[in-house]
């Protein structure tokens, strides 16, 4: 068994790859729907346009709908966290709409993209940041973030003139705004916990 990298040819593909061979998860590239189903655990990368990333994500749809309702874990990552919510402001079209919301572009005022590390407030106690201190740094890349109409997902948060969402979580799904395949130590503790987590 593995944890599947869905493989759209979006993503960071080869570091993700790297950092989860490193604390020994097994990766495997997954470039058809049906590989997902042999998977522990799911990885949804992702950079660049939400619009673009949809259009490559529709392929695997149906079998991510059905593995997340089955209760596989799954991470999306970057793009990979904001096509979980229903729209984007930055491409028309809809999302997995697996979460409620809306990703918005960062506010007017601030270097955009956001692009170097911020640090995390942890606000939920979650598996995927066991070993992880509050205040903690990683690594972004991004000019939009996620707002979520149920607050109670959100599992930590960093500042970026306002206060951004930089993780969610319910039940087997979760995700971060950062790129933990980027963020040295701690990044690679991310990956590790997620690991661990598929096989509970």
């Amino acid at each position: 068994m593995a944890i599947a990298i869905v493989n759209y040819g979006i993503g960071n593909l080869f570091s993700i790859y790297n950092a989860l061979d490193r604390v020994n998860g097994n990766p495997v590239m997954v470039t058809e729907p049906e590989g997902l189903f042999d998977a522990e655990g799911i990885i949804v990368p992702g950079v660049g346009a939400f619009g673009r990333c949809m259009e490559k994500l529709e392929v695997f749809e149906e079998a991510l709908n059905e593995l997340s309702d089955d209760g596989v874990p799954m991470l999306g990552i970057c793009i990979g966290m904001q096509v979980l919510f229903e729209r984007s402001e930055e491409s028309p079209g809809r999302g997995f709409e697996w979460f409620g919301g809306d990703v918005k572009r960062l506010p007017e005022g601030v270097l955009v993209p956001h692009m170097g590390w911020n640090n995390l407030n942890i606000l939920r106690d979650l598996e995927i940041f066991d070993g992880i201190p509050d205040g903690s740094f990683f690594y972004f890349v991004h000019s939009y973030h996620c707002v979520p109409l149920d607050k109670s997902i959100i599992a930590a948060t960093t500042d970026y003139a306002i206060e951004l969402a930089a993780a969610v979580s319910d039940d087997n799904i979760n995700a971060v705004q950062f790129h933990p395949e980027k963020s040295g130590q701690m990044g690679l503790k991310i990956l590790e916990n997620f690991v661990r987590s598929t096989k509970c």
